[in-house]
């Protein structure tokens, strides 16, 4: 879209779209890139952000041995596919207790966005309640 995909291109299009006549956007799913989630909410305060897990499995599973990759990619996916936020705090910590050691940089990612990760938590139990 742009020449260089920094936050404050980002707060750009944000304003743009609001000068346009967006008054409010209920979810905005990003990647992780600096400043990003900042400019999402200085434009829309109002807005639930959402990392992309897509790029946050990316990022971890770079950090990851191909010997490892398989079985980490599988725990992770227990932590994101969890039935509730709850849930997928205690699969977050069975995981860090797992793979932990090996994989500290993993970990701390998660747990530094788990914020704008756990957002989708929001909106899941009722459709898991309407299947």
């Amino acid at each position: 879209m742009g020449e260089a995909e920094s936050a404050k291109f980002w707060m750009r299009v944000l304003s743009d779209l609001q000068e346009r006549g967006v008054q409010d956007i209920l979810i905005c799913c990003i990647d992780n890139l600096s400043g990003f989630v900042e400019a999402v909410n200085a434009v829309y305060p109002e807005t639930d952000v959402q990392l992309c897990l897509i790029d946050q499995l990316g990022n971890s599973l770079k950090f990851v041995s191909w010997q490892d990759r398989k079985a980490v990619a599988k725990d992770l996916r227990k932590v994101y596919s969890g039935v509730d936020e709850q849930a997928a705090l205690v699969d977050l910590d069975r995981f860090a207790a797992n793979w932990g050691k090996g994989y500290r940089p993993i970990v701390k990612s998660w747990r530094k966005n788990w914020p704008q990760l756990a957002t989708m938590f929001n909106y899941t139990a009722g459709i898991r309640t309407m299947i």
